[in-house]
């Protein structure tokens, strides 16, 4: 547990992230602006800044800032995009892509976590940036058209069929793959003839995305 303020607390995480890579400006001052004690489960808010996963509702986890910090490098928002967010959990990592810019739409599997969410980023004003729906991931956002980045916080062993058509001429897909018992988080970008050119970026631990709407959570 740290007695650091919030304010050295925030200015240490980045210092983590530009050791790990992540020395994109946009992507550093957008978490260091964005309070993770505030998205984090009442019992650990006081270790919130640290780099680590903490335990949330519903059984799953906030994944550790690096990993946030080093996807979202990859993402490369731009305030014109339009992004779709698979697994918003509590809501913190919505939070710090509308520090970066672009309209944000953030889904999870689970109604108690996007219920959760959906308040709390409302109470942090950033309700006119994002918007939050139950709703299965696989899925992705029926109606809304393409977006220019995606981003999925649950391990897949490839790109969902129906989240590939909603990615847009250009656009670049950021998501977890489970390949041979190891997870490896690429970055995929649509070419002009339809098709996907990958990179991997790097190694990281998640929980794989399930298929579904949680019926009683």
């Amino acid at each position: 547990m740290s007695e650091a303020t919030p304010h050295f607390q925030a200015a240490r995480l980045v210092l983590r992230l530009r050791q790990a890579g992540v020395t994109d400006h946009a992507v550093t001052e957008a978490m260091e602006r964005t309070p993770r004690d505030r998205f984090a489960p009442r019992p650990f808010e006081a270790d919130a800044w640290e780099n680590i996963e903490l335990p949330i509702d519903c059984g799953q986890s906030m994944t550790r800032p690096v990993t946030v910090g080093t996807m979202l490098q990859a993402l490369a928002v731009e305030k014109q995009h339009s992004v779709l967010e698979v697994g918003c959990g509590t809501g913190y990592v919505s939070a710090v892509l509308s520090h970066i810019g672009g309209r944000i739409c953030s889904l999870d599997r689970y109604r108690t976590l996007a219920d959760k969410a959906r308040a709390q980023l409302e109470r942090e004003g950033f309700a006119g940036q994002v918007e939050v729906r139950h709703g299965d991931g696989f899925l992705g956002w029926p109606g809304a058209g393409q977006f220019d980045r995606i981003l999925i916080m649950g391990g897949v062993t490839e790109l969902p069929a129906t989240l590939a058509k909603q990615v847009a001429p250009g656009g670049v897909v950021v998501m977890p793959v489970i390949r041979g018992g190891d997870t490896i988080i690429v970055g995929l970008r649509r070419r002009s003839d339809g098709a996907f050119a990958e990179r991997e970026i790097a190694a990281a631990g998640f929980a794989p995305l399930e298929h579904g709407i949680a019926k009683e959570l």
